[in-house]
């Protein structure tokens, strides 16, 4: 079975109802391959507009909603937070979980993030998760070890079987933002590591896994990056509120 290709937009706090708009404006006449979704993650409090405006543009169905976080738990007292049940009555599609500023500034540990992709599950939503090394574990050559770390308390909360039913965004940190991106070649050999680390558990399971990258994707990359072997699509930050860039990138899967 072919792998899904993904294009997702993490607007993280930034957006407001005009770019909801204009996106989805210019998102309107694209022509996309029945096999590839485009996702946006707008705030939480817009999720409710997103579908109002892709209602209006009769493009319900062809562009997906994702949320930005949720809560490991389905109800109760924790003041703030978003259960996935929640989310799923908004019509959300994808949430992202285990960023690596939801793991650095809020201090989630991984073990939290595979209780999230559980939740997530439950609710039959699909979770994305984030994994990715710091420039210093780059450096000193702990990558594999470090990704390793990440996507074994998920393996372990979940099951095997089930992690076929989660999309993994590789995002090296010190490519977040930076304006720095890891080199198709890198990515590629990266992402082909994550695929033989899952083969060597469950061989079906690996080639069935979507594995994006994210890390300052933009217009120029894009195609490149896109066009490896292990490399089914982007998760798009600061070009994703860029309506014109964001459609190539688009065009480019």
């Amino acid at each position: 079975m072919e792998r899904k290709s993904l294009i997702i937009a993490n607007w993280k706090m930034n957006g407001n109802i005009l770019l909801i708009e204009q996106m989805i404006q210019a998102l309107s006449p694209l022509q996309m391959d029945s096999n590839t979704d485009v996702v946006i993650c707008p705030s939480t409090p817009y999720l409710s507009t997103f579908n109002d405006v892709t209602k209006k543009a009769n493009l319900s169905g062809k562009i997906s909603l994702g949320a930005q976080n949720v809560s490991e738990h389905e109800s109760g007292a924790f003041s703030g937070e978003t259960s996935a049940t929640m989310l799923k009555e908004f019509k959300v599609k994808y949430v992202l979980v285990g960023h690596s500023e939801r793991r650095q500034i809020y201090n989630e540990t991984t073990e939290l993030t595979a209780k999230k992709v559980k939740a997530i599950l439950n609710a039959g939503l699909t979770p994305i998760l984030c994994i990715g090394e710091t420039e210093a574990e780059r450096m000193a050559e702990q990558t594999q070890a470090v990704l390793t770390a990440q996507l074994q308390p998920v393996i372990n909360e979940i099951g095997i079987t089930k992690l076929a039913e989660v999309v993994i965004a590789y995002e090296p940190i010190w490519a977040i933002g930076t304006g720095k991106t890891a080199s198709s070649e890198m990515a590629q050999e990266t992402h082909q590591f994550i695929r033989q680390f899952l083969a060597n558990i469950n061989t079906d399971v690996a080639q069935q896994v979507p594995l994006i990258y994210g890390g300052s994707v933009n217009t120029t990359n894009c195609e490149q990056l896109f066009a490896q072997t292990d490399i089914d699509g982007g998760l798009i930050g600061g070009a994703s509120l860029k309506v014109d860039e964001f459609i190539v990138i688009c065009s480019a899967a």
